[in-house]
């Protein structure tokens, strides 16, 4: 197997696995629990949820695979904290909203072919890439991997209230 494939297939491979922890973590906790902070004055879990959605969401303009699926939720997940005030989408829409997401971004993720990966991301530009080639999707992709990994982490402390 040719190095960019193997590469590949590892990150794409442990990117899966984050996204098969986070769904059996949702589906072993209640949605009362998600409305809980994950540790006194941190963020709560629907509001994590959220972010790993709209960050989840957002690769798929970072990687050139279409537009998100749910824009609106970029600002109050992202650009906002969990504390803002805003109005944040009932726990099962948003349980929807990060299926119908990763649903989707997987099969886009395994269309893409190995040199694909190694290709500039849409948040670099040209003469930034030309410098630093390491500037790539599969780069974007392993920093997602390990955010949501560390979101995972905390939205585990849910499971033991």
């Amino acid at each position: 197997m040719e190095d960019k494939q193997l590469f590949t297939k590892m990150v794409i491979s442990a990117w899966k696995s984050q996204n098969i922890q986070v769904n059996k973590l949702l589906e072993s906790i209640s949605d009362e629990q998600l409305l809980s902070e994950t540790a006194p004055g941190r963020n709560t879990g629907v509001y994590l949820l959220g972010h790993l959605t709209a960050v989840n969401d957002n690769l798929f303009t970072i990687l050139g695979f279409g537009e998100k699926l749910y824009p609106e939720l970029y600002d109050v997940f992202v650009k906002e904290s969990d504390k803002s005030g805003h109005q944040f989408p009932a726990v099962a829409k948003l349980k929807e909203y990060w299926n119908t997401v990763n649903t989707k971004l997987t099969e886009q993720v395994e269309k893409a072919s190995a040199e694909e990966w190694f290709t500039r991301h849409n948040s670099v530009s040209a003469e930034d890439f030309a410098k630093e080639p390491h500037r790539n999707k599969l780069n974007v992709l392993m920093n997602r991997t390990t955010h949501q990994s560390y979101h995972l982490g905390q939205l585990a402390y849910l499971k033991k209230k």
